[in-house]
C-alpha cells in the first residue's frame, strides 16, 4: 500500500531526478509546450503551478527561491517573472494542462503534450529607436 509516499521517483536517483525536472520545467518555461511521457507530465505538472504561484508573488525572496530550484538559470527566472506571471495574474491555479497523445512507436510508452492554458504573449522591445552614435575623432 501506498500510505504518505509523496511524489514520483521515475526510476531515477534524486539528484537526476532533480535534474530532469528542472530541464522539463525550463522548457515548458521557454517554449511553451513539450511532448514527454504521462508519468514525467503528472509529476512536473505540480511544480510548473508551485513555480508560476511564487513568480506571481513577484519578491526577491521568492525570486531567489527559483533561482535555487533552477540552478541560477536567470533566462527561465526572468520569463518566468515577466510575460508568466503577468499573465496568469488573475487565474489562482491550474496554469498548465495536459494533453494525451497517440502511444510512442519504439516502446509504446503513453505520450502527452503539456501546455500553457493561456497563451503567453511577450511584450517586444523597440528597436527602430535610434541611438546617438559616437565617432571616432
Amino acid at each position: 500500500m501506498r500510505k504518505r509516499v509523496f511524489g514520483r521517483k521515475l526510476s531515477r536517483g534524486r539528484k537526476a531526478r532533480e535534474a530532469l525536472f528542472r530541464s522539463l520545467i525550463r522548457d515548458v518555461v521557454l517554449e511553451g509546450r513539450i511532448v514527454t511521457t504521462t508519468a514525467k507530465a503528472k509529476a512536473v505538472q505540480g511544480q510548473i503551478d508551485k513555480l508560476v504561484t511564487l513568480a506571481k508573488e513577484g519578491t526577491l525572496a521568492s525570486r531567489r527561491r527559483i533561482l535555487a530550484y533552477l540552478a541560477n538559470d536567470r533566462g527561465t527566472t526572468d520569463k518566468l517573472f515577466g510575460p508568466v506571471a503577468e499573465t496568469f495574474l488573475s487565474r489562482k491555479g491550474g496554469y498548465t494542462r495536459l494533453i494525451p497523445l497517440p502511444t510512442r512507436r519504439g516502446d509504446s510508452a503513453k505520450m502527452t503534450k503539456i501546455e500553457w492554458v493561456e497563451e503567453i504573449v511577450e511584450k517586444k522591445k523597440n528597436e527602430n529607436v535610434p541611438t546617438e552614435s559616437k565617432r571616432s575623432k
